[in-house]
């Protein structure tokens, strides 16, 4: 964001051009505290003033007025010798000079970078042609990151209502998908974002995200939700299936999870949180037909919330991750967090022709070993790069 000169109506008011050189006029000015001199330097100030007194000392020692806000301050030009004696008046709050904000610039969140996603954006590898389907608490369909790479949507909990006054985001329900909890945005972000230097770029950039809604706002779902959720990504076709939940074996979990394999679907789930601890993954990510994804922290240690267990194929970063969220952009901790960096991975692979278990074992090959216990890291830690032989 710039500063704008052009505002409150356009007023401009242009203080009178010769100064009186008479006695009266320089005790006048040496009464207000300034340093009195036209010459020299020029600057663009915002000067805040108490009360009357001192706004008038401020305007006394303009050159010219820019602008003066309702909440008792002014954008002016002064001489660059006036500026101490303004700060010293007792009447003047406050003198700071008219700098400039911007937009904010893209950011690459350390995961993705960790993962050596950009070296494959640099390579033109963006995953365009891969649909990716977040499982999750919907994605915020207003998004500005977002919104060129979201695809359809599905809701099996309906956005909004009664209970989410006692929690959620707040979040408009635009779409029956749209994320009210800040979750499934989070995902997404991770997964899919544009490098377009707005807000963040994800491990993939030009994938098509789809929102499939199985948990309310306060994160739960049924499990035949889900189950409905895992069925309708394969129905559609879709490439890959992230699922940042998580919990107890369910048979029509299991059962939709086999269904969406037969047909083609990369399913990838988050370990669990219940760290640490030993032989605890949770379920749909300890299902065969699932890739398992444990958490990393920046310095490669495993998350201290990771779940571990011989079902562990991949480990991802989870740690501190930045993402996108309804409205805006947070940082969260989580194997939830993990996993869309996969989820993001396979579609860049399945963008190239990879079916869903050759993806699946390109992963596993390229994997880098961090030096952690096979039932912590799987085969070792997430290369996008390494995966693309890039």
């Amino acid at each position: 964001m710039t500063n704008d000169t052009t505002g409150n109506g356009g007023s401009h008011t242009t203080r009178r051009s010769v100064l009186r050189a008479t006695t009266g006029a320089v005790a006048g000015l040496g009464a207000t505290g300034l340093a009195a001199a036209e010459s020299g330097d020029r600057l663009e100030v915002n000067v805040g003033f108490a009360n009357e007194r001192g706004r008038q000392a401020a305007v006394d020692a303009a050159t010219d007025v820019r602008r003066e806000f309702a909440f008792d301050a002014l954008t002016m030009t002064v001489p660059e010798q006036a500026v101490s004696g303004l700060r010293r008046n007792p009447n003047v709050r406050y003198v700071e000079e008219n700098g400039e904000m911007h937009a904010l610039e893209q950011t690459t969140p350390w995961g993705v970078d960790r993962v050596g996603a950009p070296t494959a954006h640099d390579a033109d590898e963006t995953g365009e042609g891969a649909h990716i389907a977040i499982l999750d608490t919907g994605i915020d369909s207003t998004h500005e990151a977002l919104q060129d790479v979201l695809g359809e949507g599905e809701s099996f909990t309906g956005c909004g209502g009664l209970t989410c006054f006692l929690g959620g985001n707040g979040n408009d329900c635009n779409e029956s998908w749209d994320d009210d909890n800040d979750h499934g945005t989070h995902c997404a972000g991770t997964a899919v974002a544009p490098d377009d230097g707005v807000g963040v770029v994800g491990v993939s950039t030009q994938a098509t995200l789809h929102a499939v809604k199985v948990l309310d706002c306060l994160g739960s779902g049924s499990m035949s939700d889900i189950a409905a959720g895992i069925e309708y990504t394969a129905d559609q076709g879709w490439d890959v299936c992230s699922m940042s939940l998580g919990g107890g074996q369910s048979d029509a979990v299991s059962d939709a999870v086999s269904y969406a394999h037969e047909r083609g679907v990369f399913l990838v789930a988050a370990a669990g949180n219940d760290g640490p601890c030993t032989d605890c993954v949770s379920y749909p990510a300890a299902e065969p037909e699932v890739v398992a994804v444990s958490a990393t922290s920046e310095d490669d240690s495993l998350a201290s919330f990771s779940s571990t267990g011989p079902e562990i194929e991949l480990a991802a970063p989870g740690e501190d991750v930045y993402s996108t969220v309804a409205g805006g952009y947070d940082t969260f901790s989580g194997t939830s967090m993990a996993c869309p960096h996969v989820a993001g991975a396979a579609g860049q692979l399945m963008a190239n022709g990879y079916d869903h278990e050759a993806a699946r074992d390109r992963l596993h090959e390229s994997a880098e070993d961090i030096g952690l216990e096979e039932n912590e890291q799987g085969h070792g830690l997430l290369r996008v790069d390494d995966a693309l032989d890039l």
